[in-house]
């Protein structure tokens, strides 16, 4: 009898940039499990196809990521509850036959603060969440779920008061010009945004209005200490970067396609920084 090993992926558009492999097959390599994680670029207009054929071609699933989260939460047949208030799915998975999603960057982004900064969540209060795409409603959705109350910001005030319709009680939305008031009750910030990121421009943020007891964190890992993040340092506030959110968001995936619950490792994520070219 022979047995075929378990074959995963990631999708995306374009997917070279992916960071995914070298976390899953770490894990893999670790455990010493058979199975393989790939790349694999799709561009939009043949996404759909291939993951309705998911089952045909082999696949256990695999992770999504830009531009497809929308399209797979809508093909998924059963959805967690971050997928249900986010509209986007990173996760896949066959289950009884059937296409199974979910949405990992909720629990990633806390487990990534639990993990860096232990008890950040003891008193929870307002945190300050810059942006409203996407990864700020995943990051929102988390800290409701540990009973904070969102303060959305976002340049475009419509697109903020749309996600802050959505996620429901505990959220609210502002424009910019709401930042230093905002932070002045503010437990947490967290940027979503790209801003920070390399080659994206920088994030020109006032933080004195922040509590000195306050965290800063940003989901931007390239680079590591971003300027929000160095920002913050130089006023003596705790900070978390944002490379063990992309860590932990691969545990649940990982699980289900190959059987075993992984540990993120002080090992993984030198293994990361290194592939960066940078280090701690």
């Amino acid at each position: 009898m022979t047995t075929t090993a378990p074959r995963a992926f990631v999708v995306g558009w374009p997917i070279a940039q992916s960071r995914s492999p070298l976390i899953h097959g770490h894990w893999l390599a670790t455990h010493g499990l058979e199975g393989t994680y790939e790349r694999v670029a799709v561009p939009p207009d043949e996404i759909e196809a291939f993951l309705r054929g998911l089952a045909a071609a082999g696949w256990v699933g695999g992770n999504v990521t830009v531009p497809h989260k929308e399209i797979a939460y809508r093909i998924a047949t059963e959805r967690d509850a971050v997928a249900e208030a986010t509209g986007a799915v990173n996760t896949l998975w066959m289950e009884s036959g059937k296409l199974c999603g979910a949405n990992t960057d909720a629990p990633g982004f806390l487990a990534n603060l639990d993990d860096r900064s232990a008890g950040w969540d003891a008193r929870p209060g307002d945190a300050v969440v810059l942006g409203a795409g996407g990864a700020a409603s995943a990051v929102a959705w988390g800290l409701i779920a540990r009973g904070f109350r969102v303060r959305l910001v976002n340049r475009t005030l419509a697109r903020a008061e749309t996600l802050a319709a959505r996620l429901g009680a505990g959220t609210t939305a502002d424009d910019w010009s709401a930042v230093p008031r905002l932070l002045a009750d503010a437990r947490l910030l967290v940027n979503t945004t790209s801003l920070g990121m390399s080659g994206k421009g920088d994030l020109d943020l006032d933080l004195a209005p922040l509590a000195p007891d306050a965290l800063v964190t940003d989901i931007v890992y390239v680079p590591l200490a971003t300027p929000l993040l160095a920002a913050a340092r130089a006023r003596g506030l705790a900070t978390v970067d944002g490379l063990g959110m992309l860590l932990h968001q691969a545990v649940p995936g990982f699980e289900r396609w190959f059987g075993l619950r992984p540990t993120v490792t002080a090992e993984l994520r030198r293994l990361i920084l290194a592939d960066l070219g940078v280090s701690e």
